[in-house]
This record gives C-alpha cells, sequence and structure tokens, in this order.
C-alpha cells in the first residue's frame, strides 16, 4: 500500500473524529475563494469550485458560508486577498515534500513553513526542486469490502480512470483531473462510498522510511497541515501501517 494512500485514508479517518472543525472550514473556504476568483463564481462552468463546494457540503459547511466565500472570491463582497503557490522541501531520509499554500502574507508563511521544516529535520528548497517528481491525478481510495475487483474494474475505466491498484486493504484509483468527477459520480451511482478522494500530487515513486526517521517524517507533514495557510501536503514518503497509526493516532 502506497504511503500517499495509508495517509489519506488515515486522515479521512481522523477528520471523522476531528473536532477542529472551524480549522477544515477555513481551509475549505480559502480553496472556495480562490476557485471562484480564478474561474468565476458558477460552480457548473468552474470545475475547480464544483469540487470545493462539493467538498464543503461533505463537511456540512452552512449555505451561508459558501455563498459568501465564494461572493468573496468574485469580489461581490469584501475579503482578504489570498495567494496560491507551492513550497518544496526535503524530509527526513530525503523524502520529497511539496505543501501548497493559501495566503493572505507570503512572507509569514514562508518563514513559518521553512521553521516547521527545520524543527521536524527537514529543510526547504528552490522550487523545481522536488516538484517534477510528483503528477496531478484524481485519486480515489475505495476499501476492498465495499467493491470487488472485476465490478469496481469496469465501472472506473468506463468513467474514464487511468488505472486501478490494489493497495492491501484497499483499492486506488487514478485518473487524469478531468476525469476525476466523472468517476466519483460513476461510483455513486453504482453505491461505492470512497474511503477517501481529491485530485492530488502523486509521487512517481515512494521512499521507504523506518524507525525514528519514520516517526520524524509523520511528525514533519502533521506539523506542517497544523498551519491554517496550509491546504495540502504531499510526499514520497512510505512507512509501516502500524507505525503511522500508532504515530498519527
Amino acid at each position: 500500500m502506497s504511503g500517499h494512500s495509508k495517509w489519506a485514508t488515515i486522515k479521512h479517518k481522523k477528520g471523522a473524529l476531528d473536532a477542529k472543525r472551524g480549522k477544515i472550514f477555513t481551509r475549505l473556504i480559502k480553496e472556495i475563494s480562490i476557485a471562484a476568483k480564478n474561474g468565476g463564481g458558477d460552480p457548473d462552468t468552474n470545475p475547480r469550485l464544483r469540487t470545493a463546494v462539493a467538498a464543503a457540503k461533505a463537511e456540512n459547511m452552512p449555505a451561508d458560508n459558501i455563498k459568501r466565500a465564494v461572493q468573496r472570491g468574485t469580489g461581490e463582497l469584501p475579503g482578504a486577498t489570498y495567494e496560491e503557490f507551492s513550497l518544496e522541501g526535503y524530509g527526513p531520509g530525503g523524502v520529497a515534500v511539496l505543501v501548497d499554500i493559501n495566503t493572505d502574507n507570503r512572507n509569514r508563511t514562508v518563514s513559518e513553513i521553512r521553521h516547521v521544516f527545520g524543527k521536524n529535520g527537514g529543510n526547504m528548497a528552490e522550487a523545481g526542486a522536488v516538484s517534477w517528481m510528483f503528477h496531478k491525478k484524481g485519486d480515489i481510495v475505495i476499501p476492498k469490502a465495499s467493491a470487488k475487483e472485476d465490478d469496481l474494474m469496469g465501472i472506473v475505466l468506463e468513467a474514464g480512470a487511468e488505472d486501478l491498484r490494489d493497495d492491501g486493504e484497499n483499492w486506488e484509483v487514478l485518473s487524469a483531473p478531468s476525469a476525476y468527477e466523472a468517476i466519483l459520480e460513476a461510483l455513486k451511482a453504482a453505491g461505492v462510498a470512497p474511503a477517501s478522494s481529491s485530485v492530488a500530487m502523486i509521487p512517481q515513486n515512494y521512499i521507504k522510511l523506518e524507525g525514528a526517521q519514520a516517526t520524524q517524517m509523520i511528525r514533519l507533514v502533521e506539523a506542517l497541515e497544523e498551519n491554517d495557510d496550509v491546504q495540502n501536503v504531499h510526499s514520497n514518503f512510505d512507512v509501516d501501517q502500524k507505525l503511522l497509526e500508532e504515530v498519527a493516532g
């Protein structure tokens, strides 16, 4: 099972029990606002906004909050102006780390992220140092108990998936970002519920970590994700499932 898939599944489980709903809402509101700013306020013609609104509804965000976030993005309401960019670095064992940022203060955020890397056995890197190791993909993780391989294969390939991987306890469906929504809709129509789903930066290969390096890497990712300006953390680490659950728990 890939490190990415393990972490995505565990984050989903933690999220279901996470009392920090304010932090979840903050990130979703930023994403909705940026999506509306870049592509307009109509979800029917703005796929990124449509995905962001769907994610907000899945977290039970009130409709008024979603509407205001869209209006701030389109300029109909006053609000902070967010800048979107990525930061790159290395974690313990030379693991590649790509951090998606939405912030209203670049200098503050860069300083904070640099501090988090240094405190947790990593270091920041120049732009382009690790981003070439990742490809943007639709990534859907489905528990094996939810679907048989042959049935699932037919559903996702017909909807535009590129690959169906056996990831231990789960199936992992990879696709071009443009096919992501169609695959989710096909799964929904078939009554198959994903454990997690997102458009993410998927690494081309993984680095296996053990012992102290593995623990330190998990702490680094968690510390990065605690920052309010961090939208997503992508990495190519792989860690034993049991250790990941113990440390992340």
